[in-house]
């Protein structure tokens, strides 16, 4: 392997901060004792779209855990997951692009911007899902 390729996989395990700050985002309301607001609703999303694109820096050739690698290896089952995938994906970005262009609120405005984030993550991991069928098969 060569040494960049090497350094972009260190990189990947950004991927487990920057869920987990995600995760703490979306708990901050129920620790304050606050409503659900939306700004963090929005941080969760962001830092959701940021680990889901850095997990895909990952090597491809090599299959992270033993459900996703039984469900790839199996033709059918890795189309069918790469179809839910793609349609996830595109509801996702068309539900933040829409939203933005025909919200008039800036603070839902900003929720879609997190949606749209979450969705380019959702294409990368997309992209390595398709990568990893195809070497599973090989």
């Amino acid at each position: 392997m060569s040494k960049i390729k090497h350094i972009f996989h260190l990189i990947s395990y950004l991927q487990y901060p920057a869920m987990l700050t995600g995760l703490f985002y979306t708990f901050i309301p129920y620790l304050d004792g606050a409503n659900a607001d939306l700004e963090h609703l929005n941080n969760a999303l962001v830092f959701v779209g940021l680990g889901i694109s850095l997990s895909t820096l990952q090597d491809t050739a090599k299959t992270q855990n033993k459900l996703f690698k039984l469900i790839l290896e199996n033709p059918k089952k890795g189309k069918t997951i790469i179809v839910l995938l793609s349609v996830i994906t595109f509801l996702i970005l068309v539900l933040g692009i829409f939203g933005i262009f025909f919200s008039g609120i800036h603070m839902l405005n900003e929720l879609y911007f997190g949606l749209i984030l979450l969705g380019v993550g959702l294409i990368g991991f997309l992209k390595s899902a398709i990568e990893v069928m195809e070497n599973a098969r090989i």
